[in-house]
This record gives structure tokens, C-alpha cells and sequence, in this order.
């Protein structure tokens, strides 16, 4: 079997767990790519595969923009090509399920056959910056939780998320960023005491909305508020004009000690450790199969 994964990422966490399942399916004896979702980057031929994962990260309880119009352009599968949804989000909310109704709705459009969702928790890259400690542990659930997903997802397991009135109705209303960003970032722009010219945030960009001229960035209006220009800046000097006070910057440390119960913080404290604590019951279970 052939997947394609079909991978919007800005900060690099989606893709960093595409990556990773796309190697435990090649460790079952199976192929996988993983395709990034750009401006610049052609469709890939997708007929020349046997199922699509399509991969991004939950912005404002959807998906993200840039998903969107990838989809509009999508060749029709005429082979009723499974496909599954791979999303991260920054918090183990069950408001975030709402962002798989668009993906669905457009591929099940298209000819393909969207059987099931798998969802992992990833730091944020906007609001406010987890410890390493709790990137850490994010990262080991979510190689518990890697195994188990992707051996349900060759075998054609259904693994569709329900999604109610109320998660319906708070989508709805936030899906305002999709129009609303690309006028928010053309508000963007570099700190003149900070920003060295160095062009990383026009390559990390993956909208291409990101232009240099003079040697300083300029912004057009297909922000999509990945923050990819914001987080990756090595010089912290990306300001992101009415968010800012929700930026954050720099790469975490996904390979430190995870961070204990005791440390996890007030926010959204209860879906964190339910989340960890079931993942983590993987790993026990797998060690009583040992002993027995």
C-alpha cells in the first residue's frame, strides 16, 4: 500500500508527526510520502496512491485556510481512495473536532472516502509558550500513540469524531480568522532595532506572503496565521500586529524529561492529563502483554 501525506504545517509540529507516522508505516512494509502544503508546491499525482492522510494543524477550532483551498484543487479520486485526517492542536479540546466537518464534507466531494481522524496534542506557536518539559511529554504520547493509530488506519479502521450543535456553532463563529487574517498580516512587520535582514521569515513563509525588499520583510494579504514567520524568527523581531501579545518564538525541546503531573498548569489542566494519562496507558498495556 502507498500513502500519500498531504501535510499543511507552519511551525513544523504537524509535520513532525506526519514524518513520524509516516515512518512507523513504512516499518509495517508499506510506502509513504509526506507532500507539504505551499503556494509554490505543484499537486502531487495522487492517483499513485492507495490512501490520503491529509495533515494540519486546528486553527480557531477549523481547519486552517490554506487546507481549504487545497482541497478546492484536489484532483477527483475515482477509486474511492480512503482517506483519513492527521490534526494537532495545542490543547486536547473536544472543541477542536469541528475542525475535521469542512475536510470531510470537501473530500467525501471529491470522490475520496474519509473513514476516520487522528488527533495529537502539540505545543502551541501562538497564545502563550508551553515549558519543554510539556513539549516533552506531548511528543512521548504522542509515540504511544503512533503504533496504535497507524495499524488502525492500515487496517480501514472508522475512527470519525462526532461533533454536536455546540462545536458546530463555536467553529462557525471563529471561522472569522479565514477572512480576517490575511487583513491582520498585512499588518505585520519587523522590529527596525531587532531584524538583521536575514530572509528566514520570506523561506519559512509557506504561503509566500513573505517579501524581502531592501532587506527588510514585506507582507501581502495571503496570511493564513500559521505564524511560521513569527515563531522561526532567529532574532525575535517578527511583531504580529493586533496577536501580538499571544506570540511566541523559538523551537522547543521535544527530547528533555516530560514533564510530571504536578507541573502541568492550571490551563485546561483536566483535558492535559486525561489526555497523557491515556496515552500512557498504552505503554502499560503493552508492558503487561510482555509479562504475560
Amino acid at each position: 500500500m502507498r500513502l500519500l501525506f498531504a501535510v499543511f504545517s507552519g511551525t513544523g509540529n504537524t509535520k513532525r508527526v506526519a514524518e513520524r507516522m509516516g515512518e512507523e508505516v513504512r516499518k509495517l512494509g508499506h510506502e509513504a510520502e509526506v507532500y507539504l502544503i505551499r503556494k509554490d508546491a505543484p499537486m502531487p499525482a495522487i492517483e499513485g496512491f492507495d490512501m490520503l492522510v491529509l495533515g494540519y494543524p486546528v486553527h480557531a477550532f477549523n481547519a486552517p485556510k490554506a487546507v481549504v483551498q487545497f482541497l478546492k484543487a484536489l484532483p477527483k479520486s475515482e477509486k474511492k481512495m480512503p482517506a483519513y485526517l492527521l490534526r494537532t492542536s495545542g490543547e486536547p479540546s473536544r472543541l477542536n473536532d469541528a475542525s475535521g466537518i469542512t475536510p470531510r464534507r470537501m473530500l467525501n466531494r471529491r470522490g475520496y472516502e474519509v473513514k476516520g481522524e487522528f488527533v495529537y496534542v502539540m505545543p502551541y506557536n501562538i497564545i502563550f509558550r508551553h515549558s519543554d518539559g510539556m513539549a516533552a511529554r506531548m511528543w512521548k504520547a504522542v509515540e504511544l500513540r503512533i503504533p496504535r493509530d497507524t495499524a488502525a488506519m492500515l487496517g480501514g479502521a472508522e475512527t470519525l469524531k462526532r461533533v454536536n450543535v455546540v462545536r458546530r456553532a463555536a467553529a462557525f463563529v471563529v471561522r472569522i480568522e479565514h477572512p480576517a487574517m490575511p487583513i491582520i498580516g498585512k499588518t505585520f512587520h519587523a522590529s527596525k532595532k531587532k531584524c538583521v535582514g536575514c530572509g528566514a521569515c520570506q523561506s519559512l513563509c509557506p504561503r509566500g506572503n513573505i517579501r524581502m525588499k531592501n532587506g527588510r520583510p514585506h507582507f501581502g494579504m495571503h496570511c493564513v496565521g500559521c505564524m511560521a514567520c513569527a515563531f522561526g524568527c532567529p532574532e525575535d523581531a517578527i511583531k504580529i500586529s493586533l496577536l501580538n501579545a499571544w506570540r511566541v518564538n523559538g523551537q522547543y525541546s521535544f527530547e528533555g524529561t516530560p514533564a510530571e503531573d504536578a507541573e502541568v498548569g492550571k490551563y485546561c489542566r483536566k483535558m492535559y492529563l486525561r489526555y497523557f494519562h491515556e496515552s500512557e496507558e498504552l505503554e502499560e498495556g503493552k508492558e503487561e502483554e510482555k509479562k504475560q
